[in-house]
């Protein structure tokens, strides 16, 4: 697979700014799921072509995963949760094409994670209003405020942590199996591929947006 390798530094002062493969290999992905996105919902038809088949099967998929994990009043968070997922996919699938997906990178599931921590506290403070969401922290008792904080800081590193490692661990294995195979490398790493790849990239995905969906859903209520 592709290595890591610094793109652009810009110096500032003491600090520079570094625009690695991985970063760029994001904003590759943003841009064109971006215009992926607007050339896949244009000129919508009653009878839905090839194109609008696959993207309202998408829709379809969220719809059911935000219904049956959150509930029809959160079909507005729709969009929210169809683009993380496929932005999260896309990422977690690069291995196919020889490379490193960015998740493997700490940092960025890092970010990913605390974009989730932003949304689940950011919908309780809106349903619940700013003073009632910081008494919820002393909820049910006053003496658990230290373990419910902690509790909810440490979320978005244990959800990293989750992506993080599934995703090192598997471009770790892949490399593996290359570097012992060699010039006989075709072909046999396949079913390596498929599930370090496929099914696992897969389900990092999955798990992602169920745990954010719960949290989103479950805090308010708590």
């Amino acid at each position: 697979m592709l290595e890591v390798s610094k793109l652009i530094s810009i110096p500032i002062g003491k600090f520079h700014i570094v625009f690695n493969q991985e970063v760029v290999v994001q904003w590759a992905i943003m841009i064109s799921l971006t215009i992926l996105m607007i050339w896949a919902t244009r000129n919508l038809k009653k009878v839905p072509d090839r194109k609008q088949t696959a993207v309202e099967y998408f829709y379809t998929t969220i719809k059911n995963l935000v219904d049956s994990n959150m509930g029809e009043a959160y079909e507005s968070y729709i969009p929210i949760f169809g683009t993380l997922a496929a932005f999260l996919l896309v990422m977690n699938l690069l291995g196919l094409i020889g490379i490193k997906p960015p998740t493997q990178n700490y940092s960025i599931a890092l970010g990913l994670a605390l974009c989730s921590f932003l949304l689940i506290h950011g919908n309780a403070i809106k349903k619940l209003g700013f003073v009632h969401y910081l008494l919820g922290y002393g909820k049910p008792f006053a003496v658990m405020l230290p373990i419910n904080i902690m509790e909810r800081a440490v979320f978005p590193i244990s959800l990293s942590l989750r992506l993080f490692g599934n995703m090192m661990a598997a471009t770790v294995v892949i490399d593996l199996v290359y570097s012992a195979l060699g010039n006989f490398a075709i072909g046999a790493p396949v079913p390596v591929h498929l599930y370090f790849d496929v099914f696992d990239g897969a389900l990092q995905t999955v798990v992602f947006l169920m745990l954010t969906m719960i949290q989103v859903k479950v805090l308010p209520e708590h």
